[in-house]
């Protein structure tokens, strides 16, 4: 199943399983989705339950809120991840905060699909990868998957979640297919997933960055000696420092690999705790690879240099590890 797919089946999956859980949106209806990422939810379930909405992202996520506070468990769609930033009262001030000034009164249990990140030729406007930007806000959810199993266990746990969770999309991987079984498939949120053991060194990668750090590894073992593990984040808020704080026991070096600018980057907030809570387990420095604090570019092959891809993971792992330059 493709990835793409997946977000269709996923949402599907809980929409049969409860009738409180609606769908709204630009697009999203009879068109499938801008990505064809919705495609026959409209059929299934019917105009009531999903919707099309005005090109408005505070209507879409004020009236997902109304609904989350009355009794619904809305799905929202931001169509860009970018788009958020023209919404964000919502998701800065009154989703993650309504629990808590309510004194438990209230709670606003509903999701917002984001297209997340770059690699798609759409520009510096439409091409951010802002994960970052909602694990920063207390009283939020946040989940980035990097496969179509991932895509349909953590939509059901964040669909069946009490909080508002933040549902990071990744557009370059809708097209990716990966091995799904039938029935239900519910995951947990806030777990990190091994994806490749290793003794040698430890790489934290998120949504589009875990298969290029996996063929990093690849290359690392078979070329230079150095065996990697490699871990899917999956979710940032919670974070499971459990297995990041394992995995860096066992190999004693840390590298993320980041699609997000550098500064203020997730990787600084990982590298900070296990700087915190491991430093003795570390042989070396912290080492974050990342995109450069810059617009993304709008030349293909710019946006391609300034995105982290395997040959830049392997070059800079590769130096570090044989004791050269950081």
């Amino acid at each position: 199943m493709t990835y793409r797919d997946a977000v269709a089946r996923g949402i599907a999956q809980e929409m049969e399983r409860d009738n409180n859980v609606v769908f709204l949106g630009e697009d999203v209806a009879k068109a499938g989705g801008v990505f064809k990422s919705t495609v026959g939810l409209y059929e299934k379930f019917g105009p009531l339950r999903v919707r099309d909405t005005p090109i408005s992202e505070q209507a879409i996520l004020g009236a997902a809120m109304g609904a989350a506070m009355t009794g619904l468990r809305p799905i929202a769609e931001i169509m860009f991840a970018d788009f958020a930033a023209v919404c964000f009262d919502y998701i800065a001030n009154e989703f993650p905060k309504l629990r808590y000034m309510t004194n438990g009164q209230l709670g606003c249990p509903l999701v917002v699909r984001t297209g997340n990140g770059g690699g798609a030729r759409f520009g510096a406007q439409h091409s951010q990868s802002i994960e970052n930007w909602t694990m920063m806000i207390p009283g939020l959810k946040v989940v980035a998957p990097s496969s179509p199993i991932d895509v349909i266990g953590l939509m059901a746990a964040a669909v069946r979640d009490d909080n508002p969770v933040i549902f990071h999309e990744h557009k370059s991987l809708y097209a990716v297919k990966g091995e799904v079984p039938d029935g239900e498939i519910l995951d947990t949120l806030g777990t990190a997933r091994i994806l490749r053991p290793g003794k040698d060194a430890t790489i934290l990668a998120l949504a589009l960055m875990v298969p290029r750090a996996l063929a990093a590894a690849e290359t690392l073992a078979a070329e230079h000696g150095i065996d990697c593990e490699v871990v899917d984040v999956r979710s940032l808020v919670p974070l499971d420092t459990d297995t990041i704080l394992n995995s860096v026991a066992r190999t004693g070096h840390l590298f993320t690999v980041e699609e997000n600018p550098r500064l203020c980057g997730w990787g600084a907030e990982i590298a900070s705790i296990v700087a915190d809570e491991a430093f003795w387990d570390l042989d070396g420095p912290i080492v974050r690879i990342t995109t450069p604090h810059i617009p993304l570019p709008a030349a293909d092959h710019l946006e391609d240099l300034a995105l982290p891809n395997a040959p830049r993971i392997v070059e800079k792992i590769g130096r570090v590890m044989n004791g050269s330059v950081r």
